[in-house]
C-alpha cells in the first residue's frame, strides 16, 4: 500500500514522499483495521514537519495526518463499539495511507448520510472547538465568547456550535472582506484586529464583556485578547500560526486575574473514558449529518499528489481546506 512519510525536517513539500509499504496484518485484541478514505491538511500538519509542534520534536521517519475518515475493514477480539463495514475517524495518528491499524478505544460509527469530506474533518477541528467552549468557563445563554482567526475551520465550527447553544461569538478577523462572510455564517460581531480591539469590543457587546478568549495565534495576539475578556476571564490558546511565544503582561494576570491555558486535543484523548470520547464524536457527527456543522473545502489532491497539496495549503488567503484522498475515494 501507498503512505506518505518524511525522514527530514524542512519545507512539507520538500521533505514528503511516497513510498510503498506492507498492508497492516491480522488486528490484535482491542484493535481495528481501517482502510482511509479522505484526511486534511490541518496547520497542525504543517508545523510538524517542520520540526516546529509539540513539546519535543517527533521521531523520523513518519507518516503525517492526524485525522480523517475510513472504513472498518476488520477488529480484533474484544472490540464490540464498532463493526465491520462502518464509517470511522480512523483509530491513530498518520492517516496519510491507504490503511491504517490502531486502537478502537473511543471509535463510534458516523452516519452513512454525512458528507464524507465533511467527516474527514471531523476528529480535530469540530472537536477543537467544541471543548474548547464547554471544558474552561461555564457559559450561560447570551453568553459572549471572542476569538481571533475566526475564518479558520475551528473558527466556522465554533461560531455555529456556540449559536446552537446560545452563546454570543466576537469574531476577530484580519480582513475586512470576511466580515460579511462570517456574519452570514451566524457570527454576532466580526472585527478586524488592531491595537484598539478591546474599546471596540467593549462598544459591540454593549460592555457585556466576553468571560471567554480562544486564540490560535500566539504572540502579541494573546495580549491584544487577553485586554478584550472580563476580569477573571479566561484565554485559551491551542494554535501557534504566528511562531512566536504567547505574549500576555502583569497588567492582566496580576491585576485583572487573567487566566491563560493550553488545549491540545492529543492530551484530552489520553486522559478521557473512552464512552466520552465516543459521545462526544457521536453528537459532533450527527451535527454534521444534519448540515449544522459545515466548513468549506478549496481543493481535494490524491495521495500521490501529496507535495502539490502541501503547497497548495500552506497558502495566505486559502477559503477552505486542502484535503487528500486515498485509492478511490
Amino acid at each position: 500500500m501507498k503512505q506518505m512519510q518524511f525522514s527530514r525536517f524542512g519545507k512539507p513539500w520538500e521533505v514528503a514522499e511516497i513510498v510503498e509499504v506492507d498492508e497492516p496484518g491480522a488486528p490484535g485484541p482491542g484493535r481495528v483495521n481501517v482502510r482511509v478514505l479522505a484526511s486534511p491538511i490541518n496547520p497542525a500538519d504543517l508545523l510538524n514537519m517542520e520540526g516546529r509542534y509539540g513539546a519535543e520534536p517527533p521521531k523520523l521517519p513518519m507518516t503525517q495526518g492526524a485525522e480523517g475518515v475510513g472504513r472498518v475493514t476488520a477488529v480484533g477480539e474484544g472490540v464490540d463499539n464498532v463493526k465491520v463495514g462502518d464509517l470511522v475517524t480512523p483509530p491513530a495518528r498518520g492517516m496519510w495511507r491507504e490503511m491504517a491499524q490502531g486502537p478502537a478505544r473511543g471509535l463510534v460509527a458516523l452516519p452513512e448520510n454525512a458528507d464524507l469530506l465533511q467527516l474527514a474533518m471531523l476528529r480535530a477541528n469540530p472537536a477543537t472547538a467544541w471543548l474548547m467552549l464547554k471544558d474552561y468557563v461555564t457559559l450561560e445563554a447570551g453568553d459572549c465568547v471572542i476569538q481571533n482567526a475566526a475564518n479558520s475551520a475551528v473558527g466556522r465550527h465554533l461560531i455555529r456550535l456556540a449559536k446552537s447553544q446560545g452563546w454570543r461569538t466576537v469574531n476577530v478577523v484580519r480582513r475586512p472582506e470576511l466580515v460579511a462572510e462570517l456574519t452570514e455564517l451566524g457570527a454576532d460581531h466580526v472585527l478586524v484586529d488592531g491595537d484598539d480591539l478591546d474599546a471596540r469590543v467593549a462598544e459591540a457587546t454593549g460592555g457585556r464583556v466576553p468571560k471567554l478568549g480562544i486564540d490560535a495565534i500566539g504572540g502579541s495576539a494573546v495580549q491584544r485578547l487577553a485586554r478584550c475578556v472580563a476580569d477573571g476571564g479566561t484565554v485559551v490558546n491551542y494554535g501557534l500560526l504566528s511562531g512566536e511565544p504567547l505574549m500576555i503582561d502583569a497588567r492582566e494576570t496580576v491585576f485583572r486575574d487573567i487566566t491563560l491555558r493550553g488545549f491540545w486535543l492529543a492530551a484530552w484523548f489520553g486522559t478521557t473514558d473512552p464512552k466520552e470520547i465516543g459521545a462526544t464524536y457521536a453528537f459532533l457527527g450527527e451535527k454534521i449529518a444534519s448540515g449544522e456543522l459545515h466548513a468549506p473545502v478549496e481543493a481535494t489532491y490524491p495521495l500521490e499528489r501529496v507535495a502539490e497539496a502541501l503547497k497548495h495549503a500552506a497558502r495566505e488567503g486559502r477559503s477552505g481546506k486542502i484535503i487528500l484522498t486515498m485509492g478511490d475515494a
